[in-house]
């Protein structure tokens, strides 16, 4: 009976060391085009264009709506376009990763759109020609459960408007 019971027990133990030892197994991402820079994603090729040589995104960190320097200077580019071209309105669609709640991602996809916008309006862009747009985390451009896939994910990007 004592032997069946250190049996049982010592069969737990060595069960429980195996799910954890599986748990702490780290994937590695593959994707040789993407670029990570702490958790934003810095890489080009899920990036389009708004016009020639001005990207259309802009990328956040985990949780985040602050605006990175590349963020800065993507917007900057994009301003400097739009006043070359006031006769065009543009969308900022606000986008989270699949992490979170559907009513958290979209108020975190508003808030990114919105940080877009605040930052395109001080380089003299009118607030009249910008609509904000939040997807939450319904349309990733990645549909991976990886951080780079999330990184991807979360974003804003300047569509011109209909």
């Amino acid at each position: 009976m004592r032997l069946n019971k250190i049996l049982k027990n010592t069969l737990l133990v060595l069960t429980a060391c195996l799910v954890l030892s599986a748990c702490a197994t780290k994937k590695e991402v593959t994707d040789t085009k993407g670029q990570m820079q702490g958790d934003v994603y810095t890489g080009t090729d899920t990036v389009k264009y708004l016009a020639d040589g001005v990207p259309d995104r802009v990328f956040f960190a985990t949780n985040e709506s602050i605006l990175t320097t590349a963020s800065r200077e993507t917007l900057r580019s994009q301003a400097s376009w739009l006043r070359k071209n006031p006769s065009i309105n543009v969308v900022l669609e606000g986008h989270a990763d699949e992490r979170g709640t559907r009513e958290y991602n979209l108020a975190l996809g508003e808030r990114r759109a919105n940080a877009a916008k605040d930052y395109l309006m001080t380089y003299g862009i009118s607030s009249d020609r910008i609509t904000v747009l939040s997807y939450g985390k319904e349309r990733p451009v990645d549909s991976g459960s990886n951080p780079l896939a999330w990184s991807k994910n979360r974003r804003s990007v300047t569509v011109k408007a209909n």
